[in-house]
């Protein structure tokens, strides 16, 4: 009987209750967990208390593992598992800090003999490389480098696909490279450090001298190296001599590239602070922009951004839970999307070209955007603005679970300090709002719902109702409708119409940017300008046709609309203000979502921004 055989007749024999097989099975796992716990952990204290909850576990629930020759990544899940939930709680912070402390030189002491071998100072430093990398860096690394373990395996211990997890071991790879890199590593150190890691961490001198790791292992495929090379900061992959690339879920096509050139490329994006001050990096920027229900509807971000002046590292996350930024020290949560400290509009390569061109004519500069034609559900478009590159063309990517992926959730150390700046409201992710005003000398009321991030969408969908004399206008996820008194027809419209000009949190923009957006698709013009005396807080957006201007007052920090004011040619004027309630306890019959009237419908075309002209009566045209 090979050892594979018996190994799966001692599981299954454990399964069904044989004390002698499940304390045998205890021994090889006990042995086995130890090494990788401990090559996770730095800490021999830790990395027992991780092994003895692990096997418990294991003991507890190994009767409910369906396939005995997938043990170990399901028992490899359970310790990485107790080991994130063991870092994630505050308490445990310190304990992992005093513990720092107290068993400094621990991990020396288990050396055996190895310390000969090498300076104090370079496994001081390979150390504290792999100590700075988040959990399930370090797991990948483990592994996959030590424990050769397939990335299938792999996928099932961290519960993602095969795909992510290859994106994820890349990631690691680079993570670790980077921390090395700060204590003058050259590049291309990464196996030496990895052997290094290895041998320093092995349980006895035998084992350390037996460490090694084939150049296979760290390959990581063709397709995620494609996705590698298309966010590192000075490379990309040109499709168009590699062909057409199909994998898994991952399809590229070169045909998809609309490569028309633009005049002129600008890479100076900008990222905020809790101040609302934007900061333009003279850098290297890497995009990447998520469709979970294609490019027309919400979109989820992250830009990471490379200083070229002092190596300094930035991140935006947009995902569907909220908004982040992290500057290297710490880790903000804002109530705000990115948008520009200059005010200019963000952009997609996912763009209508024509709406793109009408933005740079009003803004008097081209931004050097390469658009796609790319469509369809979960897509991914990675966007690299390299100011060293030539090659700056973004790279459509079909996969669905986007956000499910580590690599598009927080990457950032455990340990970064973290503030939340958000109010009540957009911690809830939603909530209601009153509309108050005058037009053309009649009162205006309305109320609705809005939310703030895409995951609570579903749920707490947006609606809106405005009334002003005998007119009423509602807007559901159903379907937008306009009904005066006494006709006997409601003008029906499409779901969403009457949120065209308004803030839409939920799509994943700032709020200046969707009002600005969506005038450029009518090719309405617009003026930009920080209100003087906000202190960057308050911007006014101007929005210009023939016959009406409305004037836009956008809290910034808040990423919502203060005041709407528009006025004619014809010396019609009117006004509505915007109020957004922190507290909606025992407000749900007040803003119960509004029901159709049971008139007949005349299906209309929707107005874009332009609905709001509605409430001036007909006498603007």
């Amino acid at each position: 009987m090979d050892q594979q055989t018996y190994q799966i007749e001692l599981i299954k024999k454990a399964q069904q209750g044989d004390k002698n097989s499940l304390d045998q099975l205890a021994v090889q796992a006990k042995d086995r967990l130890h090494t990788y716990v401990l090559r996770m952990t730095q800490q021999e204290d830790l990395a027992q208390e991780i092994v003895q909850e692990s096997l418990l576990e294991m003991f507890k629930v190994i009767g409910k593992l369906r396939e005995a020759d997938r043990f170990w990544p399901w028992l490899y899940g359970i310790a990485t598992n107790k080991l994130r939930r063991f870092y994630r709680t505050e308490a445990t912070h310190r304990r992992v800090a005093v513990a720092s402390l107290e068993k400094k030189g621990s991990m020396e002491d288990r050396q055996d003999g190895f310390q000969d071998l090498v300076g104090d100072e370079l496994k001081q430093i390979v150390s504290g490389a792999m100590k700075k990398l988040k959990t399930s860096h370090k797991a990948v690394l483990v592994m996959r480098c030590y424990d050769d373990m397939p990335y299938s395996e792999i996928a099932e211990t961290m519960g993602t696909s095969e795909f992510s997890t290859r994106m994820l071991f890349l990631r690691a790879k680079r993570a670790l490279q980077k921390e090395l890199s700060k204590n003058g590593f050259a590049k291309g150190s990464f196996l030496a450090a990895m052997i290094l890691f290895g041998k320093m961490t092995a349980p006895t001198k035998a084992a350390a001298a037996e460490v090694t790791i084939a150049a296979a292992t760290l390959k990581v495929g063709v397709a995620a190296s494609a996705v590698g090379l298309a966010t590192s900061k000075t490379a990309i992959l040109s499709l168009a001599a590699a062909g057409v690339l199909t994998t898994g879920t991952v399809v590229m096509k070169p045909e998809l590239f609309n490569l028309d050139s633009a005049a002129q490329r600008n890479s100076a994006v900008l990222v905020q602070d809790n101040n609302g001050a934007g900061q333009n990096i003279d850098t290297g920027e890497e995009y990447q922009w998520f469709f979970p229900q294609g490019p027309s509807g919400p979109v989820m971000m992250q830009v990471r951004l490379n200083s070229s002046v002092n190596s300094e590292y930035r991140k935006v996350l947009q995902n569907q839970h909220g908004n982040y930024y992290y500057n290297g020290n710490g880790v903000k949560i804002n109530n705000h999307h990115m948008y520009a400290e200059d005010l200019s509009v963000i952009q997609m390569p996912t763009d209508d070209p024509q709406m793109s061109a009408f933005i740079s004519k009003v803004e008097g500069v081209s931004r050097g955007i390469e658009h796609i034609t790319a469509s369809g559900r979960g897509l991914l478009v990675i966007e690299p603005r390299n100011i060293d590159s030539s090659d700056n063309r973004p790279l459509p990517i079909r996969h669905k679970n986007v956000l499910d992926e580590d690599y598009f959730q927080a990457d950032w150390s455990i340990n970064s300090d973290v503030t939340d700046n958000r109010d009540q409201m957009h911690k809830r992710g939603w909530t209601y709002f009153r509309i108050s005003g005058r037009v053309n000398g009649q009162d205006v009321t309305g109320r609705g719902r809005i939310p703030f991030l895409y995951s609570a969408s579903e749920k707490y969908s947006p609606w809106l109702r405005l009334q002003t004399g005998d007119m009423l206008m509602v807007d559901t996820n159903r379907e937008a409708y306009i009904y005066k008194k006494g006709n006997d027809r409601i003008e029906l419209y499409k779901s969403g119409s009457f949120f065209e000009g308004l803030a839409r949190p939920w799509m994943g923009l700032h709020a200046i940017d969707t009002i600005r957006r969506d005038a450029a698709e009518q090719k309405i013009k617009f003026e930009t300008q920080y209100v003087e005396g906000s202190d960057n807080k308050i911007a006014q957006v101007k929005l210009i046709t023939d016959n009406v201007t409305f004037i836009y007052n956008i809290d910034m920090q808040n990423d919502v609309i203060n005041e709407i004011s528009f006025s004619t040619k014809m010396g019609i004027e009117g006004n509505l203000k915007f109020t957004y309630l922190q507290n909606v306890e025992g407000l749900d019959t007040e803003f119960a979502v509004p029901p159709r009237p049971g008139q007949k419908t005349t299906s209309m075309d929707s107005h874009g921004v332009l609905w709001l002209t509605k409430l001036l009566g007909d006498s603007h045209e």
